[in-house]
């Protein structure tokens, strides 16, 4: 059974952990779809997106990116979902950082995001181990295969 950490709650390092990367604004909740097809896993899921996010509080973006930033590099794996509402520049950032290294990666994209070529050319190019998925079920089948 996995185990849930969401933001900002805080992951010691301790275990296998999947950092859930993509679309957070302006998007549906896709993050909760993943971990309920992820349930049957080991994985420690690293979700950046929560439940309440203190919108008046000035300070709420910069806690926020710090957690991600900090848990990005603490988890094991990233997982990537662009959906078709949203460009992600954010996600797109992090997939190009993260495609520099050899953390193991998993991406999925919606058939119809805006910008589809691009990270399947760009991964293709960097990553060409990397096998682009194309539905949330499709992402969670590889993750769970992997584990």
């Amino acid at each position: 059974m996995s185990k849930y950490i969401e933001a900002l709650s805080e992951f010691d390092g301790q275990g296998d952990a999947i950092f859930c990367a993509g679309g957070i604004s302006n998007c549906p909740d896709w993050q909760s779809q993943i971990v309920e097809l992820l349930k049957p896993s080991p994985w420690i899921i690293l979700n950046p997106r929560r439940a309440n996010f203190p919108i008046d509080n000035p300070d709420a973006s910069k806690q926020q990116i710090a957690w991600e930033h900090k848990h990005l590099r603490l988890a094991s794996s990233i997982m990537f979902w662009f959906p078709q509402e949203t460009i992600c520049p954010i996600a797109l950032y992090e997939l190009g950082a993260f495609s520099m290294t050899d953390k193991p990666l998993f991406i999925g994209v919606h058939p119809n995001y805006p910008r589809r070529q691009d990270v399947e050319i760009q991964t293709s190019l960097v990553r060409p181990d990397i096998n682009i998925v194309y539905s949330l079920k499709e992402l969670a089948k590889q993750i769970l295969k992997s584990g």
